[in-house]
């Protein structure tokens, strides 16, 4: 990802040296919040109202925090609400670019800029800060909403509901305390975590990310023994904020970024669990392998300075699950 000072394209944001080889990612800027009537968010901020065409994501298929947005869109049927632009697979000096020259990639037909830096700029002329996705934008206002993937999914969540069909809280009240626990460790030490290891430059920046990461997936592996979701009985936020590192991580984040103790098929609960979740109506299509694997072993140069993309593993999302035996 590429870094804007005051407005100004600045180059490469990762810094590990000052971090004693420890990736430290950096928080987002833009946090006001859709709702329902415009009326003030959880922390504040608002004046955004819920409209439908007035809203826009702009997404990679291959980032995991975007992949969280595009799976909201898609449970809550808002693809005729929110419109899309994808952005190309690979991320040079310049960060993400509009192109169609890769399947799936698409032009940026609200702004028609052809780099994802200038949307920022657009929003804030003297803008400081990573290029990042997602990004919501409002349409209306010519401005970026929000560009924190945990906060775009709890708009979609609820924000829109006057505008589909579907009214299935991911979010629920008398959740919220097990699921926000939930989302922290995951983040921190597996969400995360994977990037930590990837980006250390360290021997002990990386084994000490190393064993976080494992310790929780061997967690997830015996929470998931036992019940059905990580939250219980029902689907919610912290399953689908788990799935897209799940997905990415046998193809790309075992090998590339040396997360190499096990694979997620090697756990069994872990693996069913990933697969009947990748299997609920519209998520397939929101998740590009291709995207993800062109990005990460393209883009990452100082990790994969040979830039050759990995022609497997073998993978079948689609294989039967053995989840219906915790019951529906």
């Amino acid at each position: 990802m590429s870094l804007v000072k005051n407005g100004k394209l600045e180059g490469d944001w990762l810094d590990t040296e000052r971090e004693n080889g420890e990736f430290v990612r950096m928080d987002s800027v833009f946090r006001n919040w859709v709702t329902a009537d415009g009326s003030p968010g959880p922390s504040g901020e608002g004046g955004f109202a819920a409209e439908k065409d007035r809203y826009h994501l702009y997404v990679s298929y291959a980032c995991p925090w975007a992949h969280r947005t595009l799976i909201f869109r898609a449970l809550k049927k808002l693809q005729d609400i929110i419109s899309v632009s994808v952005v190309h697979p690979d991320m040079g000096p310049e960060s993400w670019k509009f192109d169609q020259g890769f399947p799936g990639a698409t032009a940026d037909d609200i702004n028609g800029f052809a780099y994802m830096h200038e949307v920022y700029t657009l929003a804030n002329p003297r803008y400081s800060g990573i290029v990042t996705v997602p990004v919501l934008w409002d349409k209306q206002r010519q401005t970026i909403v929000n560009n924190e993937s945990s906060e775009i999914i709890r708009m979609l969540n609820s924000a829109f509901n006057a505008y589909t069909e579907v009214q299935t809280d991911y979010y629920p009240q008398a959740l919220h305390e097990t699921i926000d626990a939930i989302n922290q460790e995951v983040y921190d030490n597996f969400n995360n975590g994977v990037y930590r290891c990837g980006f250390a430059s360290t021997q002990k920046a990386y084994e000490r990310a190393y064993d976080r990461l494992f310790a929780t997936m061997d967690g997830l592996e015996q929470r998931l023994s036992k019940q059905r979701y990580l939250a219980g009985d029902v689907i919610t936020e912290a399953d689908w904020r788990l799935l897209p590192t799940l997905l990415r991580f046998d193809p790309v984040y075992f090998s590339h970024f040396k997360c190499n103790k096990k694979r997620v098929i090697d756990y069994p609960n872990l693996s069913n669990y990933m697969r009947e979740l990748y299997q609920q109506p519209g998520v397939a299509e929101t998740f590009n392998l291709e995207h993800v694997k062109r990005h990460y072993y393209w883009s990452h140069e100082s990790i994969n300075p040979t830039r050759i993309v990995p022609k497997g593993p073998e993978l079948d999302y689609e294989a039967p699950h053995d989840r219906d035996r915790f019951g529906k």
